[in-house]
């Protein structure tokens, strides 16, 4: 695979980079665990993309080093970690113009710097050979200054002041928060803590507060809590109780949720005519509402029943609408 032949070349160059001397194809592919062919196509590979391999004889033997003169750069990484840190910029592409993004961004344009014109365009080319496309999401780039203060107060425990308006009414209100974490969920960024208004642990939108401030007071994190607990029974953002949930499937989805992890708590169970039934032990009924409608006709909720209900009244709703 192309990947497996990127970083087998990328071990090469890290090998020829410590030999003075030179490596002969024997010692090469033992190395690499691979054939003698397969490290001389690889050689050639390097030859073409401009590193300057040399080969001389000795014994009757062919031994390959760089020139002398040729120097590789200070590269503290391998393959891999550089493969993860592109990969990682793709992925946090969602988050552009964050310090999230901007700092991967410029690890690795330290780690380009350091090494040698040769070796920079090998890893441009190593890099796209792993791409992520990022899916439906926020724009965060003009929420930086918010995100830093947020960083800061996790970090420092410190009480914030903000002002929040609530996606589902649009109110807005002034509230003072602790700050626990912030997370980042299903394209979104969101900042749990404890809310003074309510007295409880909840959820905010990062997107959704139009103004923060740092307070002089410290917190200390409530007694008890656990973030990995406080989200275990959610499906999506929404902390609720988790309750019993079951979804059929039919045939036309079986295979696309079978293929893929929704949650922890998740079994699956082959049904007659190719269906697949779902169950769960989550919470946040809106939540699940809006993905189980994602679905169309081809998700039929059997359990909670105040949930089948909810998503029949929607489809009703939605009938009514295009029949007009």
């Amino acid at each position: 695979m192309r990947g497996e032949q990127l970083a087998r070349q990328w071990q090469l160059l890290q090998r020829l980079a410590r030999s003075r001397a030179g490596l002969g194809l024997d010692a090469l592919a033992a190395e690499l665990e691979c054939t003698r062919r397969t490290v001389y196509r690889d050689l050639d590979a390097l030859m073409l993309a401009g590193f300057p391999v040399v080969s001389e004889r000795r014994d009757g033997r062919a031994y390959y080093r760089f020139l002398e003169t040729f120097k590789l750069g200070d590269v503290p990484f391998t393959a891999d970690e550089i493969l993860a840190l592109a990969f990682g910029e793709d992925l946090l592409r969602t988050l552009e113009g964050t310090v999230f993004h901007d700092s991967v961004r410029s690890a690795l344009g330290k780690i380009r710097a350091g090494l040698s014109p040769e070796l920079a365009s090998y890893l441009e080319r190593l890099g796209e050979s792993f791409r992520v496309l990022p899916g439906p999401h926020k724009r965060y780039a003009e929420f930086r200054e918010t995100i830093q203060v947020l960083n800061a107060a996790v970090l420092e425990r410190r009480t914030v002041r903000m002002r929040y308006r609530t996606g589902r009414t649009g109110r807005r209100a002034i509230r003072e928060l602790d700050p626990y974490r912030v997370w980042y969920r299903s394209g979104g960024l969101y900042v749990v803590g404890l809310d003074h208004r309510s007295g409880e642990i909840r959820t905010f939108a990062v997107d959704r507060i139009e103004s923060l401030a740092p307070g002089a007071r410290r917190f200390e994190v409530r007694a008890g809590f656990d973030f990995e607990a406080h989200t275990a029974a959610a499906f999506g953002v929404v902390a609720e109780p988790a309750l019993p949930v079951r979804i059929r499937f039919d045939r036309r989805w079986a295979t696309y949720v079978a293929e893929r992890s929704w949650h922890p708590s998740q079994k699956l169970t082959p049904r007659r005519g190719g269906a697949l039934e779902l169950s769960m032990e989550v919470g946040g009924a809106e939540e699940l509402r809006s993905w189980v409608l994602s679905f169309g006709g081809g998700a039929e909720v059997l359990e909670p029943a105040a949930l089948r209900a909810s998503v029949a009244r929607e489809l009703r709703a939605a009938l009514k609408r295009y029949a007009g």
